[in-house]
């Protein structure tokens, strides 16, 4: 997938430099909120089978493909919507969105957080845990909680490249390694 990466890299830069533009935060969470909108269009099987129809126009396809989101769609989102689906780019999305928000984690000093449990937290749970992670990493942190019960317990937090697994699991795994050593 490094080649999807590297299509969507200018894709998902140049979009931050429009949401970015004036410094307006409010501008920003609204193309922050429909970048997330067209990645998951964009991910659905009916719209990837309709970008890869040769039989289909690259004009119907993106008039197709913006009349399906709900989100109010700006001159820019609209030129940008045409340019991918002129380079039949539609099906990057998904990746776009992906880079546009880890650029704007970035710009904000943030990360997001995916925290894996064993069972559901409480908000007041995961307002403790994702304090205690934003002292360990020293940033702000967005939490995505998946369930995962092969955890048997604790949680395991992946963060960027970083990953810190306290799950009863991994502590099992490394009670049987240090076993069989």
């Amino acid at each position: 997938m490094a080649e999807l990466a590297t299509i969507a890299r200018p894709y998902a830069e140049a979009l931050f430099r429009v949401a970015k533009s004036g410094n307006d935060s409010v501008k920003l969470a609204a193309w922050t909120e429909l970048v997330s909108e067209m990645a998951q269009v964009a991910a659905h099987p009916d719209v990837v089978a309709l970008a890869h129809n040769p039989k289909v126009s690259t004009a119907l396809a993106a008039e197709a493909f913006l009349s399906v989101l709900k989100s109010p769609v700006t001159p820019e989102a609209k030129n940008f919507i045409e340019t991918l689906a002129g380079y039949k780019r539609l099906a990057a999305l998904p990746e776009i969105a992906t880079q546009f928000l880890s650029l704007k984690n970035a710009d904000a000093g943030a990360s997001d957080a995916e925290i894996f449990s064993a069972f559901a937290l409480s908000p007041a749970q995961l307002n403790e845990v994702t304090a205690a992670l934003e002292k360990k990493f020293n940033r702000k942190l967005y939490p995505h909680v998946t369930i995962d019960a092969a955890l048997i317990g604790g949680v395991r937090v992946v963060v960027g490249d970083q990953v810190l697994d306290t799950s009863v699991r991994a502590k099992l795994q490394q009670m049987h390694h240090a076993l069989t050593a």
